[in-house]
C-alpha cells in the first residue's frame, strides 16, 4: 500500500478529547473522608476462587474489595438494587474518566439513567499509575472472560469463567434460571486487574496483577446496589484468563456504615434529565 503525500500531516493532527470533564459534578472527597473515619462493618461475602457472590449496598453505606490471601483479580458487576435495568455502563465511564479509573472516579449507570452509582473512595493500588508498557490498574476496558469466546477461539465448554460466574451468582441471588439472569450480566470493572494495549497492534493486553494481600478498592453507594463479584479463575492474569491451573485465591467484600448522623443527610444523585423524546 503506497502512503499518501500528506500521510504525515494527517498523523500530526493532534486528538480532541471526546468528553471534555470540567462540567462533570464532582464528589465531594471532603466529606467522603469524614464519613470514611466514622465506618462500622454491618456485612462481609467472601467470594471462593473461581466463583462468584452477590452482595447489597444501601445508598450512603461503604463497601471494600480486598485480596485476602494471594494476589487475585476479580470481575465486579453492579445493578440499582430495586431496578436491574439500571447497571453500570463500563464504556461511558470509561469515555468520561479513561481506561482505568481510581481514587475520586465513579462508576456511571446505563441509559436512560446516566448517574453515579458508585465513587471511589481509597484505593491502595493508587501508587501504580502507568507502567512502561502502557498498562495500568482496574480497568473498565475489558469486557469479562465468558465461555463464548472461549468457544470461538478453542472450543469445548467451559463454565468456570466470570461471566459464567457472574450469571450463577445473579441467579442464586434471583432465584431464577441462569437462562433468566444472564441478559443482566454487563461488562465489568476488573478490579485489581492490570491491563493496557500493545502499541504496535492495539491489542487488549494483561500482565500480573501487582496486587498483594491486604490490598483494597473502596466505594461510596451512591445509590442503593446489588453487586456481584467474580474471583477471576485467571488468578493474578499473569498468563491466562479462564484457566484450571492458574493459582487462585479469594477476595473479601465488607460493607460499612458512617456514622447515622453523616447518613442522614445523605441523599441518591437524580436520574438523567434528558427528556427522553428524541426529537419525535
Amino acid at each position: 500500500m503506497i502512503e499518501p503525500q500528506d500521510a504525515a500531516a494527517r498523523r500530526a493532527i493532534k486528538p480532541v478529547i471526546c468528553y471534555p470533564v470540567e462540567t462533570l459534578p464532582v464528589p465531594d472527597m471532603a466529606s467522603l473522608t469524614h464519613a470514611r473515619a466514622t465506618l462500622t462493618k454491618v456485612d462481609e461475602v467472601l467470594i471462593p476462587p473461581r466463583d462468584a457472590r452477590c452482595f447489597s449496598v444501601p445508598a450512603g453505606h461503604f463497601f471494600r474489595i480486598t485480596s485476602v490471601e494471594g494476589s487475585q483479580v476479580g470481575d465486579l458487576n453492579l445493578w440499582a438494587e430495586r431496578d436491574l435495568t439500571e447497571r453500570f455502563y463500563s464504556g461511558k465511564t470509561r469515555a468520561l474518566h479513561g481506561t482505568h479509573i481510581t481514587t475520586g472516579q465513579r462508576m456511571w449507570s446505563s441509559f436512560p439513567h446516566l448517574r453515579p452509582m458508585a465513587t471511589i473512595t481509597h484505593d491502595t493500588l493508587g501508587w501504580y499509575g502507568k507502567d512502561a508498557f502502557g498498562g495500568s490498574v482496574h480497568d473498565v476496558i475489558g469486557t469479562r472472560c465468558d465461555p463464548y469466546t472461549h468457544n470461538l477461539l478453542a472450543g469445548g465448554q467451559y463454565h468456570q469463567c466470570c461471566h459464567s460466574n457472574l450469571t450463577r451468582a445473579l441467579a442464586a441471588h434471583l432465584n431464577v434460571p441462569v437462562q433468566q439472569a444472564e441478559p443482566h450480566v454487563h461488562d465489568v470493572l476488573n478490579v485489581f486487574m492490570c491491563t493496557g494495549f500493545t502499541r504496535d497492534t492495539g491489542q487488549y493486553f494483561m500482565k500480573a496483577s501487582p496486587v498483594r494481600p491486604g490490598d483494597y478498592l473502596e466505594f461510596f453507594a451512591e445509590i442503593d446496589l446489588l453487586g456481584a463479584l467474580s474471583a477471576c479463575p485467571g488468578g493474578d492474569c499473569s498468563s491466562e484468563h479462564s484457566s484450571d491451573a492458574a493459582a487462585c485465591y479469594p477476595l473479601l467484600v465488607e460493607v460499612f456504615a458512617p456514622d447515622s448522623v453523616i447518613l442522614d443527610g445523605i441523599t441518591s444523585p437524580e436520574r438523567n434529565r434528558y427528556d427522553q423524546s428524541h426529537s419525535s
